[in-house]
């Protein structure tokens, strides 16, 4: 009886071996793709897109989310250490880090799938959406030129006005320039009405805000040649950038409380009617139509103050995902996102979404604010994709000297020359770290 059962443990044993190893390969089968994301608000659509595929295909895509962004990064930057990342993922960290990846062999270059037919993929996509992913010659980072990223929806920076606020103060169209939005922001005043709200207790968005006036006042070449060190922010146009904070809060019309405001504060306030104007990004379509389904509203560039160069805005692709260079079903990962952003594909996330598609083809299948937004993709530009980037340090001094001007501690001229101090300061430490460095070589 010993023997036998013995032998039905064996036996047993062996059933089970059997299964599990079935079941490793059915997670290895070749029709298997892993993607890993961040993005909360789009997961159901993601795994709706996923079915629809494998219907289509029989390629199973399995979705799998992981957040918030901090702990999705972490996540990515454990995976990418012990080389395990899976077919498709997201880079949600810094251009520099995405570059670390690609030298690594992290990251599959998809310049050929874009450019194949014609060019047709590439030639669907809005051309800034891609910016963010592609590398150009002679970058800064060492990396071969190619486009490395997939992005499925695309995003900017705009003005967005309450038509009914403005109304209630006599204005039936929104500001040509910025002289006019002063008016605008005094007379709503006049009647008790905030006029302008953001989030700037968030640096990022001074830094957008700031650079766009700086690339409508003193044109592109001259931003990227301060941002070199060739030009010093007490240069006068820079004074100018400055004055357009001071001009602001002197007409009484910045939202109380604002430099220390969060954004989700300040689109609480845009989507409540607490305030008349407001600078955000694309996706408040869908944070203010969830607050305030009813609320009326335009989106515009910021007014300018100089007709001589172009309003400047931030924008880019929004969320992108990369395929992994070592996967062992990279044809079948480039696939899906090849069909993800496709015309219907497309459609249908921005329709459950709200943000701005990919595909420029799609446009015509989103809802008309959207619409709005997308018209101003070509007047977009990013800090990743310029040649030169400021230090981190001297953006936050500018951002502290926004404040003190806000504040009335300060005048624009003070804050320019306070800035350029720490811009000198940081240009001679980076001469001693490479002076360092060149001694020990």
């Amino acid at each position: 009886m010993n023997k036998i059962s013995a032998g039905i443990i064996v036996f047993c044993l062996f059933i089970g071996l059997i299964i599990l190893n079935k079941d490793k390969v059915k997670e290895k089968s070749p029709d298997k793709v892993i993607l890993w994301h961040w993005l909360t608000d789009r997961d159901k659509v993601l795994q709706e897109l996923a079915r629809k595929y494998k219907e289509q295909t029989g390629v199973d895509v399995v979705v799998e989310l992981y957040a918030p962004a901090d702990s999705y990064v972490r996540k990515v930057t454990a995976a990418a250490q012990a080389k395990m990342l899976p077919d498709i993922y997201g880079n949600v960290d810094t251009k520099e880090t995405f570059a670390n990846y690609i030298r690594s062999g992290q990251v599959a270059d998809l310049t050929s799938y874009f450019q194949a037919d014609n060019q047709a993929w590439e030639a669907s996509l809005f051309p800034k959406a891609l910016e963010g992913n592609r590398f150009y010659e002679d970058n800064i980072y060492g990396v071969k030129p190619g486009i490395y990223g997939v992005p499925i929806d695309v995003t900017n920076m705009q003005l967005l006005y309450n038509k009914k606020l403005l109304a209630k103060a006599g204005f039936q169209n929104p500001p040509k320039d910025f002289a006019e939005f002063i008016g605008m922001l005094k007379a709503l005043k006049r009647i008790g009405i905030p006029g302008f709200v953001s989030g700037w207790g968030e640096l990022w968005l001074v830094d957008c805000f700031s650079s766009n006036y700086a690339f409508n006042i003193m044109g592109e070449a001259k931003v990227m040649a301060t941002l070199k060190g060739d030009v010093p922010y007490t240069d006068p146009d820079w004074v100018k950038v400055f004055m357009v904070f001071k001009e602001m809060k002197d007409s009484g019309g910045l939202a109380e409380g604002i430099i220390t405001k969060p954004n989700k504060y300040a689109e609480q306030d845009f989507a409540l009617e607490r305030a008349a104007f407001a600078f955000n990004g694309s996706w408040c379509v869908n944070v203010y139509y969830k607050m305030n389904p009813r609320l009326s509203y335009g989106v515009m560039l910021p007014p300018p103050v100089n007709d001589k160069f172009p309003m400047m805005i931030w924008g880019n692709g929004g969320s992108s995902f990369s395929v992994n260079y070592r996967s062992k079903v990279k044809e079948r990962a480039v696939d899906f996102l090849k069909w993800m952003t496709a015309k219907e594909q497309q459609a249908l996330l921005a329709k459950e979404t709200m943000n701005l598609p990919s595909n420029r083809e799609a446009v015509a299948d989103i809802p008309s604010v959207l619409s709005d937004f997308t018209m101003a993709m070509d007047a977009t530009t990013h800090p990743t994709v310029w040649k030169y980037n400021e230090n981190p340090i001297v953006v936050e001094r500018f951002y502290k000297g926004v404040q003190s001007i806000i504040l009335g501690d300060k005048t624009p001229e003070t804050v320019a020359q306070e800035v350029q101090e720490e811009k000198q300061k940081q240009i001679e430490r980076e001469k001693r770290i490479n002076n360092r460095k060149n001694r020990a070589k």
